[in-house]
């Protein structure tokens, strides 16, 4: 599997992005899908996660209400909607995959991540 991310890019405080993360796989709405980000001297941290359908989601709380994932299981694509954007959103942001045990199951572990993409910089001026 395969996860391409775009849509990364420089914004000012308060302003939008959408990522995309587009999966390379005919076995996409089998893997539960999460977003996670490494800001500057920081470890990665859990983003956001959906599950293989999309009806359930998870947010990290300092993101909660400004972010929302959601998946295109017809396309092999999760978003990543964005907006409100602060400087310490600044980071890289990856996509990741997960093979779970049941279609309803979210991770928030890194660790539990099968597949990663190569990451889309996301900058937010103040």
């Amino acid at each position: 599997v395969q996860l391409v991310e775009s849509g990364g890019g420089l914004v000012q405080d308060g302003e939008s992005l959408r990522l995309s993360c587009a999966a390379s796989t005919q076995s996409f709405s089998t893997l539960a899908m999460g977003w996670f980000r490494q800001r500057s001297e920081k470890a990665l941290g859990f983003v956001a996660a959906t599950d293989r359908s999309g009806s359930s989601a998870l947010y990290e709380t300092s993101v909660e209400g400004r972010f929302t994932i959601s998946r295109d299981n017809a396309k092999n694509v999760v978003y990543l909607q964005m907006d409100n954007l602060k400087p310490e959103d600044t980071g890289v942001y990856f996509c990741a995959a997960a093979r779970t045990k049941w279609p309803g199951d979210l991770q928030i572990l890194s660790a539990n991540y099968n597949y990663w993409g190569q990451g889309t910089q996301v900058t937010v001026s103040s």
